[in-house]
């Protein structure tokens, strides 16, 4: 690749998106009843965590996702952490997740004072890896009384955290065999998959527990936000529970019985996001359009796009580009973010941290060479 091709892609996203002014990664867009929703909740007073739109959001979150139960919370990590609790994470124990993800995934492990153990993720997923999954099980594993163990470490191996690449489906059925057989819990870290759905259902509802980001990069915001979705009606109640402080049902009395957090998301919040879940099949669309605009063009370039497989429909949340080298890569981003069209790399492998690097892993040559060759491009909602 050479700056005169770079420069031909720079003309075909500018001429997409029609402006030669900056143009961000993901911005969202407000075309629907933000305004009206939120001077309705100002004028009510009830701007914090109670009130009217907190209970229709999730109402019709559960009903989006086809889940029985839906919790909203402060962000997506807070979500995260607040589902491995729910499913029995406890401190020293560990939980299986990928490399090659967002740091709240496992910054969300170490808040419930778990150690991650990375597995490799795959290729045409970039989501964690059933293949390495099972490789890392085989080797390390042991069920004993219906608890899996580390034979290494001598840890409980509690949990299983796949994170939903960029809305991409991971191979969330096979994930979710292993686990069954290993009799370890499954929570889907589904943060940017708002919308996306593998074999007719929507990711984050295969697990026991699945959460989903609302920042404001998402496909749909509520400035700041998350939720826990589940068919479990007693953990979604415990959740509840836990994120308003543990506090008891009482007319005046202020009673906490056990630990709380202050993680439930305030009625200002709600109101912004249940007008962009009014939205969300309409940005689903012009999402997809996007993509597809983007595959035609980087085809003719010979440059990979990332698709979605069979079975999936994916809300390409953001768009990626797979280049062939390092060098390519980095030469892209600098004359692209130059020419005031942002570009990023995919995220730098959770394993070179200095807090993860020494944390249990297995072989990671996918998430490697995906490392040094992805990159998203612009992928707001036109």
């Amino acid at each position: 690749m050479n700056q005169v091709k770079i420069q031909h892609i720079i003309n075909f996203i500018r001429k997409y998106y029609g402006t030669k002014d900056f143009i961000p990664l993901h911005a969202p867009v407000f075309n629907g009843n933000e305004k009206a929703y939120l001077n309705e909740c100002i004028n009510s007073t009830f701007v914090s965590s109670v009130g009217k739109f907190v209970d229709e959001f999730e109402i019709k979150l559960a009903k989006y996702v086809g889940v029985k139960k839906a919790v909203v919370c402060v962000n997506g990590t807070n979500a995260i952490h607040l589902c491995l609790k729910l499913v029995g994470v406890e401190s020293n124990d560990e939980v299986i997740t990928q490399p090659l993800t967002f740091i709240a995934t496992t910054n969300a492990i170490t808040y419930a004072n778990a150690i991650p153990v990375f597995v490799d993720v795959d290729i045409d997923t970039m989501g964690l890896s059933p293949k390495s999954m099972l490789n890392f099980l085989g080797q390390n594993a042991e069920v004993k009384k219906m608890t899996c163990y580390n034979k290494n470490t001598g840890r409980r191996i509690k949990a299983c955290l796949p994170m939903h690449t960029f809305g991409h489906a991971c191979r969330i059925d096979e994930i979710r065999q292993i686990c069954k057989e290993y009799h370890i819990e499954l929570v889907e870290d589904a943060a940017e998959a708002m919308g996306s759905k593998y074999k007719g259902q929507h990711l984050g509802s295969f697990g026991k527990l699945g959460a989903i980001s609302f920042n404001g990069n998402k496909i749909m915001t509520t400035g700041g936000g998350g939720v826990i979705v589940t068919d479990d009606e007693e953990l979604a109640q415990q959740a509840k529970h836990l994120s308003t402080q543990a506090k008891t049902p009482h007319s005046w009395e202020y009673h906490h019985d056990e630990i709380g957090y202050n993680f439930r998301m305030p009625n200002l919040n709600a109101a912004l996001g249940l007008a962009q879940l009014e939205q969300l099949d309409q940005f689903l669309e012009k999402k997809r359009n996007l993509a597809q605009a983007y595959k035609t063009f980087f085809e003719k370039q010979g440059i990979k796009t990332f698709e979605e497989r069979t079975d999936e429909m994916s809300n390409y949340w953001l768009n990626a580009v797979i280049l062939e080298s390092l060098g390519e890569r980095n030469l892209f981003l600098k004359e692209m973010n130059d020419a005031g069209v942002m570009t990023r790399p995919i995220w730098q492998l959770m394993t070179k941290l200095a807090m993860f690097q020494d944390c249990p892993k297995a072989n990671l040559e996918n998430a490697e060479y995906l490392e040094d060759r992805v990159v998203n491009i612009p992928s707001s909602v036109k």
